[in-house]
């Protein structure tokens, strides 16, 4: 099995949770493959099969033997993808995350969330939330990697876990006044602040000197072995996650905790939240003007709308908007990575998928395991 990784570090999350779940459950082998992108072109957007849009000889080895499987996303993946695929006689099973720029028949699987808007499809899995690391083994061992770091500040604690704009909407300094008053008025003992690699410079640290109560405070590094966000997921009693990024929405309700959604609109472009905890105020880009006019008058196939999830997870009393009472028939949502490894090796009906990649004495049998080394982060890069 291959691993080929993508240019944003939340679909890589994804990529590697995936993988390293049909690892431990089936006994696949693994190889994480890194591609070096040549500048964006016309054949980004024709989409040729083949290794146009990579500097092959600066990227992972693709030689063979070949893989029975390939876990990827991103449009600039899609070509290389198909091409190994094709090297492979039609061997290969191509798996992507997120949505695709080809039709899903050009792909074994489809593994999408309702934001994308993709059609039904025989090679389509439409699941409710993304692909994340969290469980319950992950956040125990979070919580005693972090519990003596975070032991100075008194509970109940609030996690604050920030991304950045994204689309029609912009994490900006009224968001950030939104959260100091709601954790200001609350009756947490503390606060555990985290960004993301699309915070934009000076937000975290601007919440933090708002505050009243005594916060830890991280400002998002890239590779950063000391990032505390399974830490603040596992230590935190309550979460407040921007609204923007759906990859830690998707693991703060795992967690079971009480989640707040921080909504970055206002009016018509609110996320979803009702008078309760709704705002007349927002912050606002060209950008994110642009982007609505795409979402009011575009394609649908251009743009994702991120409220389609919020609304699932609202409804389903796994979240709240901040501001709003919290419900208490909340439940942990079903396994959307059981689904996905189901389908997975329904790939492979009239055979074991756990004897693919590790038969001694198979021609397909993959090289041993390259581990991802970063340790216990998530996708607070999304």
């Amino acid at each position: 099995m291959w691993a080929v990784l993508s240019y944003r570090s939340g679909e890589n999350t994804q990529i590697l949770a995936l993988a390293r779940e049909l690892e431990v459950r089936g006994g696949w082998s693994l190889e994480i493959k890194r591609l070096d992108y040549r500048p964006a072109g016309l054949y980004n957007l024709l989409q040729p099969v083949g290794l146009l849009g990579i500097r092959r000889q600066s990227s992972s080895p693709l030689d063979a033997p070949w893989p029975d499987l390939v876990i990827s996303a991103g449009l600039r993946n899609e070509p290389p993808c198909r091409w190994i695929r094709e090297q492979s006689g039609g061997q290969t099973r191509v798996v992507f995350l997120g949505r695709s720029w080809i039709s899903p028949a050009h792909l074994d699987l489809l593994v999408t969330t309702p934001q994308y808007r993709v059609p039904e499809h025989a090679h389509v899995l439409q699941n409710r939330l993304t692909l994340h690391p969290v469980n319950a083994a992950m956040l125990e061992n979070s919580a005693d990697r972090w519990r003596q770091t975070f032991v100075g500040y008194p509970g109940p604690r609030i996690g604050v876990l920030l991304g950045g704009s994204v689309g029609p909407y912009v994490l900006g300094h009224a968001a950030i006044d939104r959260v100091a008053n709601y954790v200001n008025d609350s009756n947490c003992g503390s606060a555990l602040i985290s960004s993301s690699s699309r915070t934009a410079p000076g937000l975290v640290n601007g919440l933090a000197a708002q505050l009243k109560k005594p916060a830890f405070v991280y400002d998002w590094q890239p590779d950063d072995d000391g990032n505390p966000y399974a830490g603040i997921l596992a230590l935190a009693d309550e979460l407040i996650v921007s609204g923007d990024s759906i990859a830690m929405l998707s693991e703060a309700v795992a967690t079971g905790k009480p989640v707040h959604i921080l909504d970055l609109g206002a009016g018509r472009w609110s996320m979803g939240s009702d008078a309760g905890g709704a705002s007349d105020v927002e912050d606002l880009t060209l950008t994110a003007r642009w982007y609505r006019g795409l979402m009011r008058y575009g394609h649908r196939r251009w743009t994702r709308d991120i409220t389609l999830v919020h609304r699932q997870l609202v409804d389903s009393g796994q979240a709240t908007w901040l501001g709003e009472a919290a419900r208490g028939d909340a439940q942990l949502p079903p396994s959307d990575m059981d689904a996905a490894v189901a389908r997975i090796e329904a790939l492979w009906p009239d055979q074991d998928s756990a004897s693919l990649g590790v038969d001694a004495g198979s021609s397909t049998k993959r090289p041993s395991t390259t581990r991802y080394t970063r340790s216990d982060t998530a996708a607070n890069a999304d």
